[in-house]
């Protein structure tokens, strides 16, 4: 979706996409990544999410990216973090022990801004993006990282003409398309989570699952 979409989202406070406790799935197969504890972490398309929080509890330093202010300021508001503000060139960066928001464009973010980053986590980015979008998505992540960087990602599977996304499904065949020329591919779970998610339902949907990966970069 373009950046005016999820900014009126978060302005008019249309975050149902928003989870208010820690991803089960992050808890359950984080740990399996066998990452250091200073490990740096980076979280496209953060929201205010609390799983930034869990990840920084795990020891890591956390890098998010957020087009919305909005979603950052009322973060780090609900949260309690002093977090500093800086300009730079393409962002705000919201600074704070072991946890840096920047907020902006996530095509301009640069491996100089981020600095060592090992580990990825991706809930929400590619399953916001539409199919058209998922590749350079996908092409900018890649020139992020290095060999040897994991990645944990969540993606959700529904037949496509029963809604239009966001979120988008997103298939196995989809996965290997855009990551295996540079990731190995591990395929960890699939969740059936219809009925966890009224809001879905509602929408028409008759089956929905969630599929988590764990990626490596070559």
């Amino acid at each position: 979706m373009q950046p005016e979409f999820w900014q009126e989202r978060w302005r008019t406070a249309q975050i149902g996409f928003h989870q208010s406790a820690v991803d089960r799935n992050l808890e359950a197969y984080w740990p399996g990544l066998k990452l250091h504890a200073n490990t740096g972490v980076v979280v496209p398309l953060c929201g205010k999410s609390l799983d930034l929080l869990w990840l920084r509890d795990q020891g890591h330093s956390v890098s998010g990216i957020e087009i919305s202010a909005v979603a950052l300021e009322a973060f780090c508001m609900e949260h309690g973090i002093p977090a500093r503000r800086r300009s730079l060139a393409d962002f705000d960066a919201y600074e704070a022990e072991r946890l840096t928001l920047f907020c902006g464009d996530f095509f301009k973010l640069t491996p100089a801004l981020l600095g060592n980053v090992s580990a990825v986590y991706d809930r929400a980015a590619l399953i916001s993006w539409t199919p058209e979008l998922r590749a350079p998505y996908v092409e900018h992540v890649t020139a992020l990282t290095e060999r040897g960087t994991q990645t944990l990602l969540i993606t959700v599977e529904y037949p496509q003409t029963e809604m239009n996304g966001p979120p988008f499904p997103v298939t196995r065949e989809d996965i290997d398309r855009l990551y295996a020329d540079h990731h190995s591919i591990e395929h960890l779970a699939r969740h059936e989570i219809l009925e966890r998610e009224p809001r879905l339902k509602a929408r028409g949907l008759t089956e929905l699952h969630e599929v988590c990966y764990r990626l490596t970069r070559l």
